[in-house]
C-alpha cells in the first residue's frame, strides 16, 4: 500500500473498497429541448433525469455557492482572450420544476474569468474571490447584493498573462481558485505553451496563499493545466490536461490528490497508463526519479476538467463514494475522447454517466464543471451550449 493511500482522508478512503461487481449500469436516451428550438438526445442512467436549468449563456464555466445560499457562475464568453467575461447569478431555483427563474449578471468586462470562490473570515466578514487571466483579485460581499458593493478590490497576485494562442495548443488563459479546509486559498495557473522550459516559476503550477494574499508560496509543480479544483477532507484534488505533442495515445489526462511540495512532471516527464516516461523531445539532464503518479487517469485527450464527490450519504449505489468528472473532450471529434461525464473510483475502471454529447462529428455539448446541489442532484455547466443542466436521481422533489 503506497503513501498516498495510507494519507487520504477517511471519506475517500471509504470509496476505495467499493465493489465493481456493479458494472456499468445501462444509459438510456433522455431528450433534450432547449428554447433555441434545438432538440436531442443524451443519455443517462433510467432512474435519473436532466433538466435545461439555465439557458442562453456563452461559455459558461465553474460554480460557486455564495454565504446566502445563492449559485454563482463563470462565463468566458468566447474562445479568444477577451475582455467579454462575466459572472451570472443563478437564483429563484424551483425544486419541482428543476429550473432557475432569474439569471442576474452580477459582474461583466471580465477577463476570462474561469472561476470563483466565497470565504467568511474569522471576524465574519464574506469575501468574494474572482480569477482572471492576469490576476487574483477579491472584494467584500454582501449576503443579497445583485451586483458587488465593493468597488475598490484588492488585488491579490497577477499572473503572467501572455503565451500561444489555441491554434498552438499552447496558451492555458484560465486561473482556477478554490479555499481549502485549512482557512488556505489556492489558485492554479496553467503553462504558456504546450511543451516547454518556462520562464517564469509561477507557470504550470498550485499556488499556496493566506486568504488576504500573504505568504504566497508554491504549492505543487509540473502541472501543465491544472483546470478542475476541489478540497475534500483534508486535500487537494485536481484535474490536470497533458501535453499534446507525443500522438494519440499517450501521455494520460490525470487525476491528481495533491500533495504539497511535489514535482507532478511537466515538460520533461509525462504518465501513460499509470507509468512516468521521460519526454525525449524537451532538453535537459535531468530524469524523472521523484516525480509524482497521479491518483488516476483518463485516456489522452479527454480533457478531464470540473468534478465533485459523492459520497455514503448519496442513495444511488452507482455513484455512491465516487467521484462525478466531466470530460470536456478532444478538439480532434475524430478520436472520440471525452464529451461525457464519467464515475471515477480509485483503481477501478471508470463507468459512463452521461453520454451523447459527441454523435459522429455533431457536438451538442461539451461538459465543463460538476457542483453537487444534495447527495441526489448535481449541477453541470456546458461551454458549448451556453447551458447549465439540472440532474436528479427521479423522485428526489
Amino acid at each position: 500500500m503506497n503513501l498516498l493511500f495510507k494519507r487520504i482522508p477517511l471519506l475517500i478512503f471509504t470509496m476505495l473498497f467499493v465493489s465493481n461487481v456493479l458494472g456499468q449500469t445501462k444509459l438510456v436516451p433522455h431528450k433534450i429541448t432547449l428554447k433555441n428550438g434545438k432538440s436531442f438526445n443524451l443519455n443517462l442512467p433510467k432512474n435519473y433525469e436532466m433538466i435545461p436549468a439555465a439557458e442562453g449563456l456563452k461559455r459558461v464555466r465553474f460554480f460557486a455557492k455564495a454565504p446566502d445560499g445563492r449559485i454563482f457562475v463563470t462565463d468566458m464568453y468566447n474562445l479568444t482572450d477577451n475582455k467579454k467575461g462575466k459572472v451570472y447569478i443563478l437564483d429563484d431555483f424551483d425544486e419541482k420544476t428543476g429550473k432557475f427563474g432569474k439569471i442576474i449578471t452580477y459582474m461583466s468586462n471580465l477577463k476570462n474569468p474561469n472561476s470563483i470562490a466565497f470565504y467568511t473570515d474569522k471576524n465574519g466578514q464574506d469575501w468574494f474571490y474572482l480569477a482572471e487571466t492576469h490576476k487574483l483579485t477579491r472584494r467584500k460581499f454582501n449576503k443579497g447584493e445583485d451586483a458587488p458593493s465593493d468597488n475598490h478590490p484588492q488585488t491579490l497576485a497577477k499572473f503572467p498573462a501572455y503565451g500561444l494562442s489555441y491554434k498552438y495548443g499552447g496558451w492555458h488563459l484560465t486561473r482556477t481558485v478554490v479555499i481549502g479546509g485549512n482557512g488556505k486559498l489556492y489558485i492554479s495557473v496553467g503553462s504558456s505553451c504546450n511543451a516547454c522550459r518556462e520562464k517564469e516559476r509561477v507557470r504550470a503550477t498550485i499556488l499556496e496563499m493566506n486568504p488576504d494574499g500573504t505568504r504566497r508560496r508554491i504549492y505543487a509543480r509540473g502541472l501543465r493545466n491544472a483546470v478542475g479544483m476541489l478540497w475534500l477532507g483534508r486535500y487537494l484534488f485536481a484535474t490536470n490536461q497533458a501535453a499534446d505533442h507525443l500522438g494519440l495515445n499517450r501521455p494520460d489526462d490525470t487525476f491528481n490528490a495533491i500533495r504539497r511540495g511535489q514535482n507532478y512532471g511537466w515538460a520533461r516527464c509525462y504518465q501513460y497508463r499509470g507509468r512516468i516516461y521521460r519526454d525525449r523531445f524537451i532538453r535537459g539532464r535531468r530524469g524523472c526519479r521523484g516525480v509524482s503518479r497521479s491518483y488516476a487517469y483518463f485516456k489522452a485527450h479527454s480533457s478531464a476538467m470540473g468534478f465533485d464527490y459523492f459520497g455514503t450519504e448519496t442513495s444511488d449505489k452507482f455513484i455512491k463514494n465516487s467521484f462525478l468528472v466531466a470530460l470536456h473532450g478532444s478538439t480532434d471529434k475524430s478520436l472520440k475522447r471525452g464529451y461525457k461525464v464519467v464515475i471515477l473510483r480509485k483503481g477501478a475502471r471508470h463507468k459512463d454517466f452521461i453520454t451523447g454529447f459527441l454523435k459522429g462529428r455533431k457536438v451538442y455539448g461539451r461538459p465543463l464543471d460538476i457542483f453537487k446541489l444534495s447527495p441526489d442532484t448535481f449541477l453541470l455547466s456546458d461551454d458549448h451550449g451556453g447551458v447549465v443542466y439540472y440532474i436528479r436521481k427521479k423522485g428526489k422533489i
